[in-house]
C-alpha cells in the first residue's frame, strides 16, 4: 500500500500529458535524420550537422522494429506494433499473429477515455500506418474493409490523399467510402480552402486533397520538391488536425493525434535523393506540435519516431568524401523525371539536347554538379537505349523507372557519395526522440511496442474509460 501511495504522489508531481502527438516518419531511419541534418549544414558550407526541430529534443532512444515473424517488418506489422504495443506478422493489421485476435491500441484507448483523435498521413488514409490505428484485418489490401471501419471508429478527424479502393468492385450493392462515411457523421473537404470553408461545420470532419489533385494521383500528396502552388502539405494537415482537435475540447478531454510522413518511405523504395527533403518536411509539421507545446508544456508530449527504415542507406562510399550540397539541386522527384521524359518522348521532342537541358534545369549536372566523361556516357548510353526501345525498367514497391530515370538517380547518389542497400526494409534501428509531459520516458534502447506502452502510461490512457 505504502508503494502505490508512492508511486500515486509521484505521477501527480509529474502530470499527466493531456494532449499527445505521435509522428512517424515512414521509412525513417537514423541516417534519414542524419542525412537531413548533414545535408542543412553541407548547403551552408559546413561540416557537420544542423539540428532539426525534432532531432534536437531531450529524450532519444533507439528503436528495434522486427515484427514477430520476420527480421525485417513490414508496415503493417510495424505501425500495429506503435499503435498497439503488440506483436504481429507481416501483412496484419490491428490483429496478433493468429490474424483472428483483435488488439485495440492507444487511439482507441485515448477516445475511451474522453479524448478526441486524430489520424493524419501523406499517402492514403486507408494505408498502412494509418489504419494500424483503427482498423483490424488480416490483410493489409483489405483497403475497402479498411475504409469501412475508419468510418466505423468514430475517431474525430482523419486526413491524407485519398482512400484507396473508395469505390467497390462492380456488381455489388454496397456504398462508396465516401458515402458510408457520411452516413456515419463525417463530413469531406477536399483541399486547403474547402476546409477553411468547412472546419466549423462538423465534429467529425476528414481532410483529402484536392479533387484536381487526386485526379492526378490520388495515392499521396505530392513530394516536396514536386509540389505546386495549392497542393496540400503536411504542414497544413497538422495545422487542420490540431485547429479541430483544440476546438472540440469543450466536448472533449485531452487529444490523441498521429501524423505520418508517408512519402520519406517512398522516397526510399525508389533510392530518390528527394528524401531529404521529405525529413526536413516532416519536421515543418512537427514544428506545429512544438508551438502548440510552447503554450502548453504542461500538458503535452510529443514523440517523432519510425515504424522500419527504408532502403539501407548509408552516407560514404569511397575517398572518406561526402557531397550533400549537390542534392540542392534537385527540383523534381526522379518519379516525376520520368513523367517529364515520357512527355518529351510522346512530342517527338527527346533528342539529347532536350534531355540534357532538363537534368541540367531539375538536377544541376554538369552546370552544378560536376559529372565525369565516363557519367555522361553512361547517361547518353542510357538515353539511346530508351529512345530505341531496348531500355530495362528498374520496378520498385512504389514506382517503375526506366533506364534512364534510374540512372540519373544512380549517378546523383555518386556524386554525393551516398549508397543504397536494398529497394526494400532494413532492420536498422530507427529513433525516437520525445519532449514533454512523461518525454523521460523515452530514452536508451526500446523494442517498438514500448513506444505505445509508454505513451500510454504517461497519459494514463492504459484501460481507456477512466
Amino acid at each position: 500500500m505504502a508503494l502505490l501511495l508512492v508511486m500515486a504522489v509521484t505521477l501527480c508531481a509529474q502530470g499527466r500529458a493531456k494532449y499527445v502527438f505521435c509522428f512517424i516518419g515512414d521509412g525513417m531511419g537514423v541516417n534519414q535524420v542524419n542525412m537531413a541534418e548533414t545535408y542543412l549544414a553541407a548547403v551552408k558550407g559546413n561540416i557537420g550537422t544542423e539540428p532539426l526541430c525534432f532531432s534536437s529534443f531531450p529524450y532519444v532512444a533507439l528503436v528495434n522494429t522486427q515484427s514477430c515473424d520476420h527480421g525485417i517488418t513490414d508496415s503493417a506489422a510495424g505501425g500495429t506494433a506503435l499503435a498497439t504495443g503488440r506483436k504481429t506478422a507481416n501483412g496484419v493489421l490491428g490483429m496478433l499473429a493468429d490474424k483472428t485476435t483483435p488488439v485495440h491500441g492507444i487511439a482507441y484507448k485515448a477516445q475511451q477515455a474522453g479524448a478526441a483523435v486524430g489520424i493524419a498521413t501523406s499517402v492514403t488514409v486507408n494505408h498502412a500506418t494509418p489504419a494500424a490505428y483503427y482498423a483490424h484485418v488480416k490483410d493489409r489490401t483489405e483497403y475497402y474493409t479498411i475504409g469501412t471501419q475508419m468510418a466505423a471508429s468514430g475517431y474525430d478527424f482523419f486526413a491524407g490523399a485519398d482512400l484507396l479502393k473508395a469505390v467497390p468492385k462492380k456488381g455489388g450493392n454496397l456504398p462508396t467510402l465516401y458515402q458510408l462515411a457520411e452516413q456515419n457523421g463525417y463530413a469531406i473537404a477536399y483541399g486547403w480552402d474547402e476546409w477553411q470553408e468547412m472546419k466549423q461545420t462538423s465534429d467529425k470532419l476528414i481532410l483529402l486533397q484536392g479533387k484536381a489533385a487526386n485526379k492526378r494521383d490520388n495515392h499521396s500528396i505530392p513530394y516536396a520538391v514536386d509540389r505546386e502552388e495549392g497542393d496540400l502539405t503536411l504542414t497544413q494537415i497538422t495545422q487542420a488536425a490540431v485547429e479541430h482537435l483544440v476546438a472540440l475540447q469543450q466536448k472533449k478531454d485531452g487529444f490523441f493525434l498521429m501524423v505520418e510522413g508517408g512519402k520519406i518511405d517512398w522516397a526510399c523504395h525508389a533510392h530518390d535523393m528527394c528524401v531529404v527533403q521529405e525529413v526536413i518536411d516532416m519536421d515543418s509539421a512537427v514544428k506545429v506540435a512544438y508551438d502548440f507545446y510552447r503554450q502548453h508544456p504542461d500538458e503535452t508530449l510529443i514523440v517523432v519516431t519510425a515504424d522500419h527504415e527504408t532502403g539501407g542507406l548509408s552516407m560514404g562510399r569511397k575517398k572518406y568524401q561526402l557531397h550533400l550540397d549537390v542534392l540542392q539541386y534537385q527540383h523534381i522527384s526522379i518519379e516525376r523525371l520520368g513523367h517529364a521524359l515520357k512527355q518529351l518522348h510522346k512530342t517527338g521532342d527527346d533528342t539529347w539536347e532536350k534531355v540534357e537541358q532538363l537534368l541540367k534545369q531539375y538536377f544541376g549536372f554538369w552546370d552544378k554538379v560536376e559529372l565525369s566523361e565516363e557519367q555522361t556516357q553512361r547517361l547518353k548510353t542510357a538515353y539511346s537505349r530508351v529512345k530505341d526501345g531496348k531500355g530495362t525498367d528498374t520496378e520498385t514497391l512504389y514506382q517503375k523507372d526506366n533506364e534512364l530515370t534510374a540512372l540519373v538517380r544512380d549517378i546523383q547518389a555518386e556524386c554525393a557519395n551516398v549508397a543504397w542497400g536494398t529497394y526494400d526494409h532494413s532492420d536498422g534501428y530507427v529513433p525516437c526522440f520525445a519532449i514533454g509531459v512523461g518525454a523521460e520516458r523515452f530514452h536508451g534502447r526500446m523494442d517498438n511496442t514500448e513506444v505505445c506502452r509508454q505513451l500510454e502510461r504517461a497519459t494514463g490512457w492504459e484501460h481507456g474509460a477512466k
